[in-house]
């Protein structure tokens, strides 16, 4: 078995971020998000993955992630040289896939288990095509299966006005080699891309196995600021060890786990865990509080910050409170200390800003 990872798009939804960086590429405890997916992929065994990349942010994951020597696999990336839809993403691939089962992860999606369980089922079953689905509260939002007593898909409708089940697609899938001559039998949609859910519903139309694995822990879209702070959140809840390779003095006030990178000072501050804090940072007479994610070198002085994620290289001078904050690389943030109170902003398009 193979696995392909989605790594293209453009991001939107994390702009201003995404303007300088792939989303996939955004840390979730200090990690980027397609680490996560990597890691899950390599403990299931997998040894050849494709990751599809576009040609604006292809570079940066390239120099990120490697040629896999990491985690002792072989990585091939594959440009997809316009963004048209996942079934699309397949077609590119094929290449690389040829006439293996495989399975497809989104790069942007974060599963509280690994998916060893999963791949089990589709060896001991050999469906055409194996998907990951969750219950959710908002089945509207989401592409939504219709499920037989016995897990079998029947249909598959994108973003329903009357959903037929609860159960949404979930951004990880297996497949056959019967999936490439399903895609070629399908057009595009009214967007003009490929679409998956048309893909796997006309192996359905075929008269191909379509099965479903319900997914019973958490899982996230990490597209959006707010899913992304939640991920940051359990994720620091679920796997944050303590680790203190910095120095951390008595003047401090620690509650919680704490996990510290080497060359990070911290000085007459309080931290309460789960908190972590990349390398050669510097904090001083500050608050920070739970659920929150420090990169390397970072400058927090006399400030406050708590459920957020601070990137790279940034500083926080003087200011009073910050929470639930998405903050970029290589930003300073610091009060006006003048009599003439006043905002002074420089701010790139699609930026958000909440006083």
């Amino acid at each position: 078995m193979k696995a392909l990872i989605l790594s293209g798009g453009k991001g939107t939804r994390l702009r201003p971020l995404t303007y300088s960086g792939a989303k996939q590429l955004v840390p979730v405890a200090n990690k980027p998000i397609i680490f996560y997916c990597i890691e899950n992929i390599v403990q299931a065994g997998i040894k050849e993955l494709g990751i599809i990349i576009s040609p604006e942010t292809g570079q940066e994951i390239k120099d990120t992630v490697g040629d896999g020597s990491t985690w002792d696999i072989r990585i091939e990336y594959i440009t997809q040289d316009v963004p048209g839809g996942l079934a699309h993403a397949i077609k590119t691939a094929q290449g690389f896939l040829k006439d293996y089962p495989f399975i497809m992860y989104l790069g942007d999606n974060l599963i509280g288990t690994r998916i060893s369980e999963f791949i089990e089922k589709f060896r001991n079953n050999s469906p055409d095509a194996l998907i990951l689905l969750k219950e959710v509260d908002n089945p509207k939002q989401f592409g939504v299966a219709e499920v037989s007593k016995g897990g079998k898909v029947i249909k598959l409708v994108e973003k329903p006005d009357v959903p037929p089940s609860n159960l949404a697609l979930v951004g990880i899938y297996i497949f056959s080699s019967n999936i490439h001559g399903a895609i070629e039998k399908i057009k595009p949609s009214k967007r003009g891309e490929l679409e998956i859910t048309d893909a796997i519903q006309e192996l359905i139309k075929m008269k191909r196995n379509v099965e479903s694995f319900i997914l019973d822990t958490w899982w996230l879209d990490t597209g959006k600021k707010d899913d992304l702070l939640t991920a940051n959140a359990i994720v620091l809840d679920k796997w944050l060890k303590e680790s203190i390779n910095g120095t951390v003095d008595d003047t401090n006030r620690i509650t919680g786990r704490l996990a510290v990178g080497k060359g990070s000072v911290i000085k007459n501050s309080t931290i309460r865990g789960p908190v972590i804090i990349g390398n050669d940072t510097r904090i001083e007479n500050s608050f920070v509080g739970p659920h929150t994610s420090i990169g390397n070198k970072v400058k927090i002085t006399k400030s406050s910050v708590e459920h957020s994620v601070v990137m790279d290289e940034s500083e926080l001078m003087d200011i009073e409170r910050i929470e639930e904050s998405l903050i970029g690389r290589r930003v300073k943030i610091f009060s006006n200390h003048s009599m003439h109170k006043a905002l002074r902003l420089m701010l790139g398009d699609d930026s958000v800003v909440e006083v």
